[in-house]
């Protein structure tokens, strides 16, 4: 760790010829006010609009025969960069000058707000299904800020924000002793160190406020909702909250949406899509967040096919994970496609870069060595025990999402 608290993680790896760069920000969806929504994913945009001393972050690392880009969600906001290792420090001059200071310009913010106000416009108000975060969001948590989607609640957030909520961010959040900078690769830990304090070192701390959320009470009896628009199909989501992903049991739910639905041989697709075919599309998958999530089920139901009898369908197949214990077989298949997902992942420098500075941000960089054996220990009645806990119908959230007719979408 630097002076300044930035947190420095270097692996070396000499199969590759290449360095990755990742600047993992501890910020993200869930630290912003209520009436201020969308600002991390607006930052995700500012970072690449310029700073301090590079008016055009794209074309130094784009000289250096690299690539870069940026993620944000309710928990984090992460930079990534990929480039021959001899080219390192270009990458590390780049994301330096914007930790330093973004150029705060008048005409950046109005285009980055403009561009992020369109994102939202087409991916949330005019795209089929767009808002489903929204409704699962806001239905699902009502007093933790998980309550809206990383893209914010309404653009008119984003479109409100003054020069002064943008620096005040900023300087809240994207200082070096609120990040995590990793470097992995085709380096040696000694010359990267150097550069590191090279360009690092000077750059201030910040005071960073002390994250107080409010902790979601549980939820005690079935959430409902029905949205109508004119989408193509029906379509059906079930939510169930979770535990946060440090708890004991994340990798017992994990492996559970994938015994119910990952790959062709998983329960609710063979079954509900294959077999009886009362599903066109059909998946389930956990949100993996720091804090506690949700384990999500969506659907889209066959023609003919309504929403009560594909959720009655849904239901019967938990009714059974929960009564009749899995087979071993069917445990060992997903615990395997696991290990090949983890190996895979620890295999490009990339990945290994962001999963390094992700586990450390936990509290425990040693977790990205530890992963495999969590998953190799969860047993049959694992299974069992978190589907009987959480996939209560108490525990969720149900959407129906419904097509209007065509009369309908007219009007």
């Amino acid at each position: 760790m630097l002076d300044n608290g930035l947190v420095v993680i270097i692996h070396e790896d000499d199969s590759t010829p290449m360095a990755a760069v990742n600047v993992l920000y501890n910020v993200g969806a869930r630290d912003e006010s209520p009436d201020k929504t969308g600002f991390a994913h607006l930052f995700e945009h500012l970072m690449f609009g310029g700073s301090a001393n590079i008016p055009d972050f794209d074309e130094p690392i784009q000289n250096a025969g690299g690539e870069n880009n940026a993620f944000t969600n309710n928990d984090v906001t992460n930079f990534y960069n990929l480039l021959p290792a001899e080219n390192l420090e270009t990458a590390l001059w780049l994301e330096s000058d914007r930790m330093l200071c973004l150029n705060f310009d008048q005409e950046v913010l109005d285009v980055q707000r403009k561009v992020v106000v369109e994102e939202f416009k087409e991916t949330c108000l005019n795209q089929p299904y767009g808002d489903v975060w929204h409704h699962l969001s806001e239905m699902a948590f009502k007093v933790h800020p998980y309550n809206w989607p990383t893209i914010g609640k309404v653009p008119q957030h984003v479109e409100d924000a003054t020069m002064e909520d943008v620096k005040d961010f900023f300087y809240k959040y994207y200082r070096p002793n609120n990040a995590v900078l990793t470097v992995a690769g085709n380096v040696k830990t000694e010359e990267v160190k150097t550069l590191i304090t090279k360009w690092f070192a000077d750059i201030p701390a910040g005071q960073i406020p002390e994250r107080k959320l409010p902790i979601e009470p549980p939820q005690e009896r079935l959430e409902k909702r029905i949205q109508e628009a004119s989408v193509p199909v029906n379509a059906l989501y079930l939510t169930y909250h979770v535990p946060e992903r440090l708890h004991p049991d994340y990798y017992a739910i994990d492996l559970l949406s994938d015994i119910l639905c990952n790959g062709n041989s998983s329960r609710l697709y063979r079954r509900l899509l294959k077999e009886q075919q009362i599903f066109t599309a059909i998946d389930c998958y956990v949100s993996g967040s720091i804090d506690p999530g949700l384990l999500v089920i969506e659907g889209r139901p066959s023609e003919g096919v309504s929403l009560e009898e594909a959720e009655i369908a849904i239901r019967t197949e938990l009714d059974k994970i929960m009564h009749e214990p899995v087979s071993t077989r069917e445990l060992e298949k997903v615990k395997n496609k696991v290990e090949s997902t983890l190996l895979f992942s620890e295999s490009n420098v990339l990945n290994k870069a962001m999963n390094l500075a992700f586990y450390e941000l936990l509290g425990d960089v040693e977790l990205t060595n530890q992963e495999l054996e969590h998953y190799s220990k969860v047993t049959i009645e694992d299974i069992q025990r978190v589907a009987r806990t959480f996939l209560t119908e108490e525990n969720c959230c149900e959407l129906y999402y419904k097509a209007t007719t065509g009369e309908e979408a007219e009007a």
